[in-house]
């Protein structure tokens, strides 16, 4: 069964159900406010008759028959009786009702106790027979005189009034029951056609979704209910998903690029090596050229060595398969010895590289962070800015921050575009491609690693680069305390 038939099958029950229990409580207290107003005016009507119809003969009071059927004749059109019972629970009014039987024992027990009793349909015998093919409601009255019982005076009145109101009553209850059901109906109708309709849309961009559509969006609503916190809900997992499929053939495209850029990196040198191979195999070397051949595989193997390496040492520090052993040092001290070990080969590209002291910063500015690591951060991106710089400047210095050290290695080299610098942490990935082959065998992964293991330490890089201006790296290292 659809939702909309469910929604307006349950909603209708439940509706019924609470017309028919509020009706049956409404006809019910109907029913008791009309008795009891009955009963209130039948006993009016024996009140007054206890007041005047009696009159005193000596010591006795005697019913005073010329006003009591007076009263009668006068409430008959109001289908009003009386019935008098003596002391002796003998009828005594009216004469000529034939044969009245005496009140049950019982119920003349209670009027014996001053009680007035309410009865919603006599007895059929209890009164005058002329009465009989009619159901009477009655109240019985005890008068007590001097704490003695004088009489007891039945008010009985036709139940036909009572009923004929509570039938209309429940007559003009039905049909308002009808005419509210069939309006909460079409109110409903619309209602669950509306939900209906939000709900189909979601489903019909669900199954966009599932088809690829991620640009699918679901209207939002400005009602705040549960739907439209789902779509809301939707819209920004539609949005996610469509950034991650993004992202994830971006990474595809990384990954087909890295086994392309791999398999050149070690094909060049596992080319040159198998060529110097096949010349020793079939002296085709001369002898004067054999050591510099030797001397070039072993060149070549460390380099195939070191790209194994550093693909190993990538991967067990993003997967955290390495430990860190951090304490505390002066990173100042570290950056000149830097410096100096990098002179030389920054000096074989028309290069300097040197510490710079801060301007604001102590002599000794210490860093929180594992030695060796550090030392490898600092180097990979002090190789990185000397590989693409020409006859220029390299410069290292440290501060403080708030509650953290900051490293800036600086260079006056190629620069680099904010494309290049999204995509220079990816392995094999080179800002230069021409620059790929040279000299010192970088493979393109130092970067890579780089990000990593300032990743491990909790800390930041920031670049900043122009295209023939220069790249500046900033690395922050946290406070053990931070």
């Amino acid at each position: 069964m659809k939702i909309i038939y469910q929604q307006i099958v349950s909603f209708v029950t439940l509706l019924v159900v609470t017309l028919v229990i509020t009706s049956l409580s409404f006809i019910q207290s109907t029913k008791k406010m009309v008795y009891n107003n009955t009963w209130l005016q039948l006993e009016n009507y024996a009140n007054v008759l206890q007041r005047n119809g009696w009159e005193r003969e000596g010591n006795m009071l005697v019913p005073n028959q010329n006003y009591i059927l007076e009263a009668q004749k006068l409430l008959s059109s109001q289908d009003v009786t009386f019935i008098i019972y003596n002391s002796e629970n003998l009828p005594i009014f009216p004469t000529n009702g034939g044969s009245i039987p005496s009140i049950s024992g019982e119920n003349w027990n209670r009027l014996l106790n001053n009680e007035t009793i309410y009865l919603t349909k006599t007895p059929r015998g209890a009164i005058p027979k002329y009465r009989q093919h009619i159901d009477q409601t009655a109240v019985y009255k005890p008068f007590f005189y001097s704490n003695r019982l004088v009489c007891v005076i039945v008010a009985t009145s036709s139940v036909q009034g009572v009923q004929k109101n509570i039938q209309k009553i429940e007559r003009n209850l039905l049909l308002a029951i009808v005419l509210s059901s069939l309006v909460a109906i079409v109110i409903i109708y619309l209602l669950s056609s509306f939900q209906s309709r939000r709900i189909n849309r979601m489903r019909k961009a669900t199954r966009e979704i599932s088809e690829g559509n991620y640009d699918v969006r679901i209207p939002v609503s400005k009602t705040k209910d549960e739907l439209n916190s789902l779509s809301q809900d939707f819209n920004s997992m539609s949005k996610n998903l469509k950034e991650a499929n993004i992202e994830i053939e971006r990474q595809e495209e990384r990954r087909r690029q890295f086994m392309a850029d791999a398999a050149h990196e070690m094909r060049t040198p596992l080319t040159t090596i198998n060529g110097l191979l096949e010349g020793l195999a079939y002296d085709a070397i001369p002898e004067d050229q054999k050591g510099k051949s030797i001397d070039l595989m072993r060149k070549e193997t460390a380099r195939l060595i070191k790209l194994v390496n550093e693909n190993l040492d990538y991967e067990r520090i993003r997967t955290n398969q390495i430990s860190l052993n951090k304490t505390n040092f002066d990173s100042s001290q570290v950056l000149k010895n830097i410096a100096f070990q990098l002179k030389k080969k920054a000096a074989s590209a028309g290069n300097s590289i040197q510490f710079v002291s801060s301007v604001n910063s102590p002599k000794k500015v210490p860093v929180y962070a594992d030695y060796d690591r550090f030392v490898e951060i600092v180097i990979n991106i002090a190789n990185n800015s000397i590989q693409f710089t020409n006859n220029g400047k390299i410069t290292l210095s440290s501060q403080r921050g708030n509650n953290e050290t900051q490293i800036i290695i600086s260079d006056t080299g190629i620069g680099m575009t904010d494309e290049q610098m999204k995509n220079i942490w990816d392995r094999y990935y080179k800002a230069d491609p021409s620059r790929k082959n040279t000299k010192y065998g970088e493979s393109g992964l130092g970067l890579s690693i780089v990000q990593q293991l300032v990743k491990l330490h909790h800390g930041q890089i920031k670049v900043k680069s122009k295209i023939n201006q220069g790249t500046t790296f900033i690395l922050i290292f946290p406070d053990q305390n931070k």
